[in-house]
């Protein structure tokens, strides 16, 4: 049986799924500890939670595909 094709073994350290994750709760959080306001914490979780959203669930998939239509991994390999 064939291993699936993991789009995360061509990035560097720094673009792993642990390090988008913990930016972005250092990021929210650090709002939270400078700020003290729940408002504009609030603003600050939106888009970087729509960010850390797209590149640990959606990003992967998209690559994925993206490589299985280009012919570089089989259809069967796109499960996660």
């Amino acid at each position: 049986m064939d291993t699936p094709y993991n789009p995360w073994s061509d990035k560097p350290r720094w673009c792993q799924p642990w390090t988008i994750v913990l930016t972005g709760v250092c990021i929210i959080g650090g709002s939270w500890l400078l700020f003290h306001r729940i408002w504009v914490t609030g603003l600050v979780t939106v888009p970087i939670g729509v960010w850390m959203g797209f590149f640990v669930l959606l990003w992967p998939k998209l690559m994925r595909k993206a490589m299985a239509a280009e012919g570089q991994i089989k259809p069967g390999n796109l499960d996660s």
